[in-house]
């Protein structure tokens, strides 16, 4: 990592900085999201009501909004950067583990940020907040606890960039 050229550092400070941003507000609006309900039955909490659903829809787009564009740019960032360290995944083991789980989760979250773009579309133009309701909901039924598998896997990752483990030993000869 350490024979990086400044392009490929570039990139990886852009997918790091992304990527602490996007984890951020991800488990922020999931905690926040999780809070509309009660239990397992998607009731809505006894403190909301259709009056103020609406401020709460449109105070969580803000974060939809920066969740969806900074993992949109930590994908691009770490795209570019594998392509340009050509880092050896051979070599280094726990950057194909990382790599791995980026792009296996990679469909999942584009699906459900398709549910959230949709949330976006209806609260810019006139919304009914019982329609909105209706795509969290969808959100939650659609891929069910994905969401903290995914925070977990991301808990992972970090994990490996911090010890980095399976990295191939040099021998010096």
């Amino acid at each position: 990592m350490k024979n990086l050229n400044t392009f490929s550092k570039i990139f990886l400070y852009f997918a790091t900085v992304s990527g602490i941003v996007w984890f951020g507000s991800y488990i922020t609006k999931l905690a926040l999201s999780y809070q509309l309900f009660q239990g397992h039955e998607f009731a809505l909490n006894y403190y909301l009501n259709s009056q103020n659903l609406t401020a709460v829809f449109l105070t969580l787009n803000a974060n939809m909004i920066l969740t969806a564009i900074s993992y949109i740019v930590f994908i691009v960032s770490f795209i570019i950067f594998l392509t340009s360290s050509r880092l050896s995944l051979k070599v280094n083991g726990w950057l194909l583990i990382v790599s791995l789980i980026i792009i296996i989760t990679l469909p999942f979250e584009i699906y459900l940020m398709t549910i959230d773009y949709k949330v976006y579309q209806m609260l810019q133009s006139g919304f009914n907040s019982m329609d909105i309701l209706n795509l969290y909901i969808k959100r939650f039924k659609v891929l069910g606890s994905f969401p903290i598998i995914e925070v977990l896997s991301y808990f992972a990752v970090i994990f490996l960039i911090i010890f980095r483990p399976l990295q191939a030993a040099k021998i010096k000869s």
